[in-house]
């Protein structure tokens, strides 16, 4: 039995998941911005989830974590999924920066006080939930992309720097293509669609099997292969 923590478990990818590691028999500590919301969680093992209040964005979200690693009796893999996105055509100023704040700050912040701490304790696992659209810069949404790659980025050089300090810090970077979540909800519609149901076995299996980066699904996969081998003068006049 694991003790795991998952930020972002109110809703979408985030609870899909929480419910499998429930089923399996782990511990877990779910937190969200709306506490309220993880109540259904808690009613399906009452004696081995607890909840919490944390908002990634909040100065105070590092020791509300600890907080809660502390209620759960300890941490074996932390996995985060908290996360915004929204197409920006126009690039309204606050979806940008908003963006910016949640999935940058919110990520580093919470990224990196679940590495320090199982720097202390001599071993862990990482896992996030990030994104294709890390792969390329993608016009429709400038933050998004450019925030996903960020966290792309940000999580293979944390696995370089645990391997230079010989830390026992296992790392999974999982890459889905569009899930159909509440996050995509609305009037666009988001071609080859993915069940959460389906996505979230995925999400566990490649935890489970500690793989380094895990793009879902094979669609996905060969669709991300192609974008990297596009040249940038033709990227940069796709029309996406």
């Amino acid at each position: 039995m694991k003790k795991i923590v998952i930020i972002g478990a109110s809703s979408g990818m985030g609870m899909e998941v929480a419910r499998l590691f429930i089923a399996q028999g782990h511990r877990l500590g779910v937190a969200a911005r709306r506490e309220d919301r993880l109540q259904a969680l808690k009613q399906e093992a009452p004696d081995r989830v607890v909840t919490a209040t944390i908002d990634v964005t909040a100065d105070d979200a590092a020791t509300r974590l600890r907080s809660l690693i502390d209620e759960l009796g300890g941490m074996d893999l932390f996995f985060y999924v908290s996360g915004i996105g929204k197409q920006n055509r126009s690039l309204t100023p606050d979806i940008e920066l908003n963006t910016v704040n949640t999935n940058g700050m919110g990520f580093t912040r919470m990224i990196g006080e679940a590495y320090r701490y199982f720097a202390e304790q001599g071993s862990g696992h990482i896992a996030a939930l990030t994104s294709i659209a890390g792969t390329k810069g993608l016009g429709p949404a400038p933050s998004y992309s450019a925030t996903k790659a960020m966290q792309n980025v940000y999580l293979q050089a944390l696995e370089q720097q645990a391997n230079a300090r010989k830390l026992n810090i296992r790392f999974t970077d999982i890459r889905p293509g569009f899930v159909n979540t509440d996050l995509l909800a609305g009037d666009f519609h988001y071609p080859i669609m993915l069940d959460p149901k389906k996505v979230a076995r995925k999400i566990v299996s490649a935890i489970n099997a500690n793989r380094h980066v895990a793009v879902i699904d094979w669609k996905y996969a060969i669709i991300t292969a192609l974008w990297r081998r596009l040249p940038r003068p033709l990227w940069r006049h796709l029309r996406l």
